[in-house]
């Protein structure tokens, strides 16, 4: 392989580990094996779809395993199980370092969606249904959120990785 075909490689920092949506904000979301994102609106059928700063959300499954481990002493976490879409994030990643982004950061999804990073963290309002079951909300301290520049299908294992 030449110095050009190297250049040309891309390489794959992370991946979509599974895709949530939900009717209702303010819940957790339900995983679902595929979706389709709309350029500035975000996940079609997800009840956070539409304009503005926070179409689409995003935590790493590492930050929800890391939240497990520390709840796990406490009483009102044994019902709760901490998997994808609990916290009500759109994607959730593995592999790639959502804290390493800045805002203004583009992300490629698959071969077609391009994101840019609009907001990180979030302000949590007090007592939100996901904090009452859970007992603690990650999201405004660890996920992101995204406008959504090109859309298109994306799928439970597509690549998501930085492009700037």
């Amino acid at each position: 392989m030449g110095p050009q075909s190297r250049d040309h490689e891309r390489k794959v920092m992370g991946r979509i580990v599974s895709i949530n949506q939900s009717r209702k904000k303010g819940t957790p979301k339900s995983p679902v094996p595929e979706g389709i994102l709309v350029a500035g609106l975000g996940l079609q059928n997800d009840a956070h779809a539409g304009p503005g700063e926070r179409q689409v959300s995003l935590l790493m499954v590492e930050s929800i395993h890391r939240a497990a481990d520390d709840l796990s002493g406490r009483q009102e976490t044994n019902t709760v199980q901490l998997v994808p879409g609990i916290y009500a994030e759109n994607f959730t990643t593995e592999g790639i370092d959502l804290s390493d982004l800045a805002l203004g950061d583009e992300l490629r999804v698959g071969d077609t969606i391009r994101l840019r990073v609009t907001r990180i963290g979030k302000e949590c309002h007090t007592g939100c249904a996901i904090y009452r079951k859970v007992g603690d909300c990650i999201m405004p301290r660890e996920g992101i959120f995204c406008e959504v520049l090109e859309g298109g299908p994306v799928h439970t294992g597509d690549s998501i990785d930085r492009i700037n």
